[in-house]
């Protein structure tokens, strides 16, 4: 029997998605919730789960299509007539809640207990179609990988869709090389590191080139000046909530600039203490735990305007919206409850929201539900800059570069550590009387880090 899989709305309400990747192929066997594809929505990359154990009879789109939500997009036998003849009424509403449908919300793993499948085996020799994803057969990463084809390894090797895509136009299974990083993902380095040990059989079997050449841009005609890419993704949705932001809250941004020296000593101090080393706390997390501090004595900046239900809801929980930029664009997740986490805590949340962030990875659920944001501008050298709000919210704080300058301490003239602090928060909700008062705070624990021990 052929059932047809339809693209489903992925749990944020959005209307299309792009196929990333596909990790299945026609004639492939797949199990229940194997992830057969990565798709993009507009907030994250997420992988899809297989609603079915069957064949795959057809892809009805390919990577890089954008599809619309309910749109057909892969179609199973599986297996049995062709159909089942339609039971009477009363029959098909006793056995309806009797019918199991995997959670493509979830994305859960298979089943315990479940062989995950296999890909067909094909002779060796000849290289596969554009459509085929057969990898090479597992073998020690120091020797030399044959061209047989053989069966697909029972774990997908953890990486991002451009390590990916930069392995596979150089002939590399990625399952042949080894992650070197501390978060177990596959980079480009060392995918270069293993094409450099293996580079003269790979010649062979699959062209290699010398470096990382992005395929032609269609878009792109010879002689032409400029280069157009579609607008989509991260990007587009990022784009729309900053212009309906700008255009909807009035924005006010209020500076001040701080001697953040005794906050640098701290961190310091910090690093040199081999039981915190690991946890690598930085003037993130210090900024981090003073905004904390300071929205409990200013619930203006940590609450919401309700056009439809003409309210203001304040909330009484702080889930702190943290800004990555990523290459595929700006992401803001956020730290659950963050007011109820240590300094050490929160260094070791905002290391993770960033890694995630970066290998793409980060859950959509995760950028929802936001109530204030921090972006950390200095990390570019920029000195402050007029953040926009993230819909929904009614402050966000940019912190920028810490630079060593001459400045007045105790009455005299010393190099200091100074940092310019950048608020931009909602007029309809925080005044500028609020606005500055919560600024000045979180600037009194910034160049007083102990005055922390005094709020609540």
């Amino acid at each position: 029997m052929i059932q047809d899989f339809m693209l489903p709305d992925l749990g944020e309400g959005l209307p299309e998605a792009e196929i990333v990747a596909w990790l299945v192929a026609e004639g492939d066997t797949v199990a229940l919730n194997q992830t057969i594809a990565e798709v993009e929505t507009a907030k994250a990359v997420v992988e899809l789960p297989s609603p079915h154990a069957g064949t795959v009879t057809k892809l009805h789109a390919a990577a890089g299509d954008v599809v619309a939500v309910g749109s057909v997009l892969i179609s199973y036998d599986l297996g049995g007539d062709a159909a089942p003849e339609p039971a009477p009424a009363a029959e098909m509403q006793a056995e309806e809640p009797a019918k199991a449908e995997p959670n493509l919300v979830g994305y859960g793993a298979a089943p315990r207990g479940t062989a995950r499948p296999q890909r067909r085996t094909r002779a060796a020799g000849g290289r596969p179609a554009a459509s085929d994803t057969a990898v090479l057969e597992a073998a020690p990463h120091d020797a030399i990988p044959t061209p047989e084809i053989t069966e697909r390894p029972l774990e997908r090797p953890r990486s991002t869709p451009p390590v990916r895509l930069f392995a596979k136009q150089l002939g590399i299974d990625l399952a042949l090389v080894e992650a070197t990083g501390a978060t177990g993902i596959i980079s480009r380095a060392d995918v270069e590191a293993y094409a450099a040990r293996v580079g003269a059989t790979l010649t062979t079997s699959a062209p290699v080139e010398p470096a990382f050449v992005p395929e032609p841009n269609p878009s792109v005609a010879a002689g032409d000046r400029t280069t157009r890419t579609p607008i989509r993704g991260v990007r587009k949705h990022t784009a729309e909530a900053m212009v309906r932001s700008a255009f909807t809250a009035p924005h006010v941004t209020t500076f001040l600039t701080v001697d953040v020296t005794a906050t640098t000593e701290l961190i310091a101090s910090l690093k040199a203490d081999r039981s915190l080393q690991e946890h690598k706390i930085g003037v993130m997390a210090v900024a981090a735990k003073a905004v904390c501090l300071a929205l409990a004595r200013h619930p203006g900046l940590n609450s919401r305007w309700d056009d439809a239900a003409g309210e203001i809801v304040e909330h009484h929980y702080v889930n702190l919206g943290i800004a990555a930029a990523t290459g595929r664009g700006l992401v803001v997740p956020n730290i659950r409850d963050a007011q109820d986490l240590t300094l050490v805590e929160l260094a070791d949340a905002i290391r993770g929201l960033a890694e995630t962030a970066r290998a793409g990875k980060t859950a959509p659920a995760d950028m929802m539900g936001g109530t204030f944001s921090i972006t950390n501008v200095g990390v570019f050298g920029v000195d402050a800059g007029t953040p926009i709000l993230n819909p929904g919210e009614a402050g966000i704080l940019a912190l920028g570069a810490v630079r060593r300058q001459p400045w007045e301490h105790r009455g005299e003239i010393a190099l200091r550590d100074v940092m310019t602090l950048a608020l931009s928060f909602d007029h309809r909700l925080v005044d500028g009387e609020q606005g500055s008062r919560f600024m000045v705070e979180v600037a009194d624990v910034l160049r007083e880090p102990g005055r922390a021990m005094l709020l609540r």
